[in-house]
């Protein structure tokens, strides 16, 4: 009958409306995750979007402090390094940035990159060793809110196998909210060396600090 087509209608239509509505608040609640302040709130919007935005590709930013650099005297070569390094794991670098070393310019940048665009991962190059103008550690844990010695650690081990210089980087490892901050050397060899030494197991870390992944031991 032509009362049962229009319920049939009807129906359709709310059910196309109800799914358009459902599709913007995934985008609303991705678009605020990525620009907005503050913590990220699925409640409300449905499981499928909360498992859209937690399986979301991997961001990352790379700040790389030289005074030279900064002032145009010298070329960045760290940066598109550990930039290119990044992409290769399947990382989305959103920003990278060339700053002098100023302590409290690069803790501005790393409270605005983790609160505000909230990124999974910064990696930071340059400004770790004994040089008076070296505080890329001292600004990395100024804005900490948990310490993640390991990662630094493992560097400083593994790159001890290439050089005893390692033992004289002071980098930092670190954690902001849902965001790891990781200090690597200046020289693009180095960044190349240390980065790959602890690229692979960044990711699981990583996933738990956005509650993506569960801590389980190893058998």
């Amino acid at each position: 009958s032509d009362r049962g087509r229009c319920f049939g209608y009807e129906k359709c239509f709310h059910h196309l409306i109800t799914c358009l509505l459902q599709l913007f608040l995934c985008h609303r609640s991705a678009f605020v995750l990525s620009f907005a302040p503050g913590p990220f709130v699925t409640e409300g919007y449905g499981r499928g979007c909360e498992g859209a935005v937690l399986n979301r590709p991997l961001t990352a930013a790379v700040i790389t402090l030289s005074d030279k650099g900064a002032r145009g005297e010298r070329k960045d070569e760290s940066g598109p390094v550990a930039k290119e390094m990044l992409e290769q794991a399947g990382y989305e670098v959103v920003e990278t940035l060339l700053i002098p070393d100023e302590p409290a310019l690069l803790k501005t940048q790393l409270m605005r990159l983790a609160d505000g665009r909230q990124v999974d991962l910064i990696l930071t190059s340059g400004g770790t060793g004994f040089s008076l103008r070296d505080q890329t550690p001292e600004a990395t844990m100024a804005v900490a809110d948990r310490n993640a010695p390991g990662i630094a650690e493992a560097i400083r081990y593994r790159s001890l196998q290439i050089t005893d210089r390692a033992m004289l980087s002071r980098g930092a490892s670190v954690i902001r909210k849902k965001t790891l901050i990781v200090n690597l050397p200046g020289s693009p060899k180095a960044v190349k060396e240390s980065l790959g030494f602890i690229l692979d197991s960044l990711e699981h870390g990583i996933k738990i600090l956005r509650g993506s992944a569960s801590e389980c031991a190893r058998p």
